[in-house]
């Protein structure tokens, strides 16, 4: 079967390597000059199904409410004359009942956990290296309430298989003694010892080699003008593009893959297809390590500051806050300095803080968390799109899902496919 994938991120790469896998003609269309150079550029680093909890959850409400007014709030919503941000925003809302937590979490959490699996059997395969560290994921409190709500997050985690475990203030302080500086205002943190971490962007762009030994073809700064229907047939006739020359093209294939996070609504939309994705930007920031012994080796999560730091070979990357707000990935100068400002309190010998590299992108999030994966009302159209901040947490497992579901196999897992 030939496959055009639109959207050469961590999911269309996945999606393109496990497809050619199978046989079949495999071709990615991305508007940049190659893989992974927007939302996959420089996350988190983390592969976490310990941080699977959606940000649809009872405690979101609150926190909004307090981010009010607050230009470096961990959430933040900035509300605009639109009425699809509007309609997400609710339908956000009606996510965060303990119910619907629950059971977004359920499924969360059993992709998450596959995608990993996917993706040790991925690197056992192909011998990727991209500063990858299999040291677990540690959460941190420093406020007695949070660390009280996270226990009861890391109980129901357990239930779920995921085994995040409760850990006093000094055994925090054992599994990462680079938490030392803020030793007297540590309450307890968790445990995860199958997370891990890694560069998205290495990995990802490695994987694409690997892909192109296979046979597929990228087509870079390429841009993706709509998908053309065949209204007769009920199915996608072909995706008209503009090539780097500047020239208009009708590139037809079997079976199209969406795979354009924040931006697969706006293409589906005129084919009658609806998918609830709005961007959340996120920010990171990374510093040159100058002491080693000083930074930190097991990735970490401040839930506080909803921040997570990963150990990047010689870099460290910290990463987080969620904006609702619109498309710019404009860096704004406060939330950069907030991850600054709080990399520097809890390592403040470990990094070259003057010159650190910024950066911001758009998660592509639904108001459950749950991406879409499977099949579309179109027979043709796959999506495999709305990872939100677990793009790379989900990218393997998802991949591997879609590519059973094209084979017409019902994929391992517990998981609200559309199929």
């Amino acid at each position: 079967m030939k496959v055009i994938i639109l959207g050469a991120g961590i999911i269309g790469t996945c999606s393109a390597w496990y497809l050619a896998r199978q046989g079949h003609e495999v071709t990615v269309i991305d508007r940049q000059p190659a893989v992974a150079l927007e939302t996959s550029f420089a996350n988190g680093g983390q592969i976490s199904v310990s941080h699977a909890e959606p940000w649809a959850n009872p405690a979101a409400p609150g926190i909004l409410l307090r981010s009010l007014g607050k230009a470096d709030a961990p959430l933040l919503f900035r509300l605009h004359a639109d009425w699809q941000q509007w309609r997400w925003a609710l339908a956000f809302l009606r996510e965060c009942s303990p119910h619907r937590t629950r059971q977004n979490l359920r499924q969360i959490v059993a992709l998450a956990d596959y995608s990993r699996r996917c993706l040790i059997q991925l690197r056992a395969d192909t011998g990727i290296a991209y500063d990858d560290l299999q040291r677990g994921i540690l959460h941190f409190y420093t406020d007695e309430q949070e660390f009280t709500r996270a226990q009861r997050v890391a109980a129901l985690m357990r239930e779920l298989g995921c085994e995040r475990q409760t850990l006093t203030r000094e055994q925090v302080l054992q599994t990462e003694p680079a938490l030392h500086p803020i030793a007297q205002r540590l309450v307890g943190g968790d445990y995860t010892a199958s997370d891990e971490s890694g560069d998205i962007r290495m990995f990802a762009d490695q994987l694409a080699q690997q892909a192109r030994k296979l046979g597929v073809q990228f087509l870079l700064q390429t841009e993706i003008c709509h998908l053309i229907p065949d209204a007769e047939a009920n199915n996608i006739l072909a995706v008209e593009i503009i090539n780097p020359q500047g020239q208009h093209q009708q590139l037809s294939a079997d079976a199209y893959v969406m795979a354009l996070g924040s931006y697969s609504a706006a293409l589906l939309k005129p084919l009658g297809i609806r998918l609830s994705i709005f961007p959340a930007k996120g920010y990171s920031a990374t510093f040159n390590v100058t002491n080693p012994q000083a930074a930190p080796e097991v990735s970490l999560t401040d839930d506080a500051h909803k921040l997570v730091f990963s150990r990047l070979g010689s870099r460290l990357r910290v990463a987080g806050t969620c904006e609702i707000n619109d498309y710019s990935r404009a860096l704004n100068p406060v939330r950069c300095e907030a991850l600054r400002r709080r990399t520097q309190k809890l390592f403040p010998d470990a990094c070259d803080y003057e010159h650190p590299n910024f950066w911001a992108g758009l998660r592509p999030l639904t108001p459950s968390n749950r991406p879409y994966i499977g099949t579309s009302r179109i027979p043709n159209l796959y999506l495999n799109t709305g990872h939100g901040s677990l793009g790379w947490t989900m990218a393997a497992g998802s991949a591997h899902a879609l590519a059973d579901i094209m084979a017409g196999r019902r994929p391992e897992i517990d998981f609200q496919f559309s199929i």
